[in-house]
């Protein structure tokens, strides 16, 4: 083995340590005190590096470097206090995920403003000056620039600690993050405490970028990547320790530069790629972490919560004026290809529609009657749509028989995932889903002899007695009513009133005998199965499918469609799977900065809905009949 290759390795690892701790300090905080998930956090680094990019080619790179790095640092500080104080602060009162709604909206439209401003190309900055070179180290070079961000990370690590302990400031910061109901008490200004948390995480996030600026280029695919990869930082140290996520992120950052030094090994006559492990190293790390210590590294054991949505009203059955209308509904949608002049269209936007409902569904069983919130439910779609495609090419299955296997295997991976993940509440469990789903998709993506790799699976037609789309239509239409039905029923049941005191009190749960890890085990398998039906049905309406099925992107959209409905019913996510799918394929099509309007579109749906659009009428309903 090459001892300097080694060392070079790990010098790379801490200098991306820091610039990664600095995106991570600043989301800790701001969860720490206003318990806001905040899925924007990532876009701040990505507005950071191209702010700094911009002074300095106003600037000049002699001069005006490092005034350009400050200046970022503060606007970006700047642009976060005026999001707090225009948008969030509205939602303080809204359940956690209602609040990562509205900031994943958020994301859509910084992503869109900065394509408008700065262009899709990738902008790449110039060298920093006075630290051009390279030093030499056991006989190689390495960037002088790299040893700078070496010393940056525990010289800023030290500042917010006395920022933390030593000034009157911290010492509200962290009587906040234990108890916001005493800060109150002692007539502390939440809000403008929260803002200035909220400022003081944006701004380090900006400094992130812009410190990153000489090594990586500007790109507008750095807001999604960098906020995993801080989630996964913020979490493996411990939620609200920063401490903690120093250590996290020189943990990750090391193991993946030791992998791209270990390259491939032959173990025992196999070639092992660890540099291919470089894209899960993270959500391995979050994974075993979670299992062994689900608070963290660094983090404290949290407290058994209660459920904070807004409990449903008790559960009554359907009326005759709900079944006339559902039938109704039933027949619209039976004929609506056959009524319409595009056909065509109409089936194909309709099987979408259909497929995106039963998702939804499918994970409103887990977050609204089973409490659990799920940042992974894509990984039991895609294990749904692989498996059928793999049924039907690799074993020659036919498309009825591969339609059932995909949610078999989908099933499968539920119970594994499952097991674990049940044993962790909250965000924690959320994240260990995230870490499960992140490692199926990098399977996925790399096992290329099986799975196609980036290319993924061709030629996943349905039966000839399906080629007709308004067929294909009929049949999907068939398994989701199904389904969804399948799933009412459940909630009804004793095992749905069984979830719903797991979720609401599960302390009192195990006291009268119910097995509360049990249930919510069961739920989630449920889930996952259905979401694996979905799954097959997507492979079969597309003839193809690709590792993006698996990503986090798409179970956050699930969540959003969850959201926006409501989960105070299971009208919610049918609401808001049909809402969302329209308004993309309707958006996208009309114009180019899609993503803008349609986080517009999202926030204002939060604002003025913030109990989901269901959950909205559902009060309306209530109000009437008194």
């Amino acid at each position: 083995m090459d001892l300097s290759g080694l060392v070079v390795q790990l010098l790379n690892g801490l200098a991306g340590a820091s610039s990664l701790f600095l995106v991570a300090a600043g989301l800790s905080l701001i969860f720490g005190v206003t318990r806001i998930v905040n899925f924007a956090h990532g876009s701040f680094f990505m507005v950071g590096i191209y702010l700094a990019y911009t002074f300095v080619a106003h600037l000049g790179p002699t001069f005006g470097f490092w005034t350009a790095l400050i200046l970022a640092a503060v606007l970006v500080g700047v642009l976060g206090a005026l999001i707090e104080v225009t948008l969030l602060r509205r939602l303080y009162q809204s359940p956690e995920l209602f609040q990562l709604l509205a900031t994943f909206a958020l994301v859509l439209v910084i992503q869109d403003a900065v394509l408008w401003l700065w262009g899709p190309e990738e902008l790449l900055g110039p060298r920093a000056p006075g630290l051009k070179g390279a030093v030499e180290i056991l006989g190689r070079n390495f960037p002088t620039y790299d040893l700078f961000l070496i010393i940056v990370g525990p010289l800023l690590l030290g500042l917010l600690w006395l920022l933390l302990h030593r000034t009157r400031w911290g010492t509200l910061i962290r009587a906040a993050t234990q108890d916001r109901g005493m800060v109150a008490a002692l007539g502390v200004n939440q809000a403008w405490l929260f803002t200035s948390v909220f400022a003081l995480g944006a701004l380090l996030a900006g400094l992130g970028g812009a410190l990153a600026l000489p090594r990586e280029p500007a790109s507008l695919e750095l807001a999604l990547h960098v906020i995993g990869a801080a989630f996964v930082v913020v979490v493996v140290g411990g939620m609200g320790s920063i401490p903690g996520a120093y250590l996290a992120a020189l943990l990750i950052a090391e193991l993946k530069s030791l992998c791209i030094w270990l390259g491939v090994v032959n173990v025992l006559g196999t070639q092992i790629s660890f540099s291919k492990l470089t894209l899960v190293v993270e959500f391995l790390v979050m994974a075993v972490v979670l299992i062994i210590r689900p608070w963290g590294m660094l983090g404290r054991a949290q407290s058994v919560a209660r459920n904070t949505f807004t409990l449903e009203l008790p559960l009554r059955a359907a009326t005759v004026k709900t079944k006339l209308l559902f039938t109704l509904l039933v027949s619209v949608l039976l004929a609506l290809p056959w009524w319409s002049a595009f056909a065509p269209y109409v089936a194909v936007l309709g099987i979408d529609i259909l497929i995106a409902v039963l998702f939804a569904t499918s994970l409103y069983f887990i977050m609204g009657p089973g409490g659990m919130h799920s940042f992974g439910h894509a990984a039991y779609f895609g294990l749904g749509a692989y498996g059928a495609a793999l049924m039907l090419r690799m074993l020659g299955l036919p498309m009825e028989w591969a339609l059932l296997a995909g949610p078999a295997i989908a099933c499968a991976g539920a119970v594994l995932f499952g097991w674990f993940s049940v044993r962790l509440s909250g965000v924690y469990l959320a994240m260990l889903t995230l870490a499960f789903a992140q490692i199926t998709w990098a399977v996925v993506f790399q096992w290329e002899a099986v799975t196609g790799g980036s290319n993924g699976i061709n030629g996943v037609w349905p039966a000839a007695w399906l080629s007709d789309k308004r067929n294909y239509y009929l049949l999907t239409l068939l398994f989701v009513l199904f389904s969804c039905l399948c799933l009412r029923k459940m909630l009804y049941s004793p095992f749905g009133f069984a979830m719903r005191a797991a979720r609401d009190a599960p302390l009192r749960a195990e006291t009268i005998g119910i097995d509360v890890k049990r249930v919510q085990w069961i739920a989630f398998v449920i889930a996952g199965t259905f979401a694996g039906v979905a799954g097959a049905l997507y492979a079969f309406s597309k003839g193809s499918i690709s590792p993006e099925i698996l990503h986090v992107s798409h179970s956050v959209d699930g969540l959003v469609m969850v959201m926006l409905g409501g989960v105070q019913t299971i009208a919610g996510p049918v609401i808001g799977a049909v809402g969302f799918t329209w308004l993309h394929d309707a958006v996208a099509r009309n114009t180019e900065y899609w993503r803008a309007m349609l986080g517009g579109i999202i926030l204002l749906l939060v604002l003025l809905f913030p109990q989901g659009i269901a959950g909205f009428v559902q009060l309306l309903s209530r109000g009437a009949r008194k």
